[in-house]
């Protein structure tokens, strides 16, 4: 009678699961968010991924919300910070931004995530304070550089979003181009005008340019 059960696995015999902890969840989380996206990191989800119920991680994460803010900050540890003095400061900002656009561009829902959740963690923290540290070098108000980091962190954000969303959808911009090079010129005048610059410069002309653009309206509100 013995012999039929020499295959049955005893739970002893079976590999012992990782204990669950923050870091795990965490990990698991941005594992399943590089794979599949935001759709993929719910906490019914991360939970069976870690062979367990979604009860179990509310013990270390409050809600989804609290978890998507670690998953974030978790994903910013690969952004590069500009650690030389001798660098000029606007170049210092625009390789960080840089850096921080290739890592949420490469990275599905990530983008995302950075347009919903703000970031908790020290990996945030150690970026904005980079960009703190060359905003004031560069003699921006400390309330500009304060209230700047958001706008040019939000400006990355969407354009690393947007880059995303067409490598999925290759062929909108030249349907826009084409609609753009058919319009009626007596009622889209300036649109008829322009639409030569409005799809000029490769993306890392119109990356730096817009970073130029913000870093300038910071140094004009010095007095306000």
């Amino acid at each position: 009678m013995m012999d039929n059960f020499e295959n049955v696995n005893s739970r002893r015999t079976r590999p012992a699961k990782p204990p669950l902890g923050l870091d795990i969840i965490i990990r698991t989380a941005y594992k399943l968010l590089s794979e599949n996206g935001m759709s993929g990191m719910s906490m019914r989800k991360v939970a069976k991924s870690l062979d367990t119920g979604p009860a179990s991680l509310y013990v270390y994460v409050e809600n989804y919300q609290k978890l998507s803010a670690y998953v974030l900050d978790y994903g910013l540890r690969d952004v590069k910070l500009v650690e030389d003095d001798t660098v000029y400061w606007k170049d210092a900002i625009i390789n960080v931004l840089k850096s921080y656009f290739k890592v949420l561009a490469e990275t599905p829902g990530l983008a995302e995530l950075a347009l919903t959740t703000s970031p908790n963690g020290t990996n945030s923290m150690d970026i904005n304070e980079c960009l703190l540290k060359y905003l004031q070098a560069g003699g921006i108000s400390t309330r500009s550089a304060a209230w700047g980091i958001d706008i040019l962190l939000l400006y990355v954000s969407s354009l690393s979003f947007e880059r995303v969303l067409r490598n999925k959808k290759d062929d909108d911009l030249d349907d826009l181009v084409a609609l753009y090079n058919t319009v009626d010129v007596s009622k889209y005048p300036m649109i008829s005008k322009l639409k030569s610059e409005l799809f000029s410069g490769d993306g890392g002309e119109r990356f730096s340019w817009g970073i130029e653009v913000i870093l300038q309206g910071l140094l004009s509100m010095q007095n306000n």
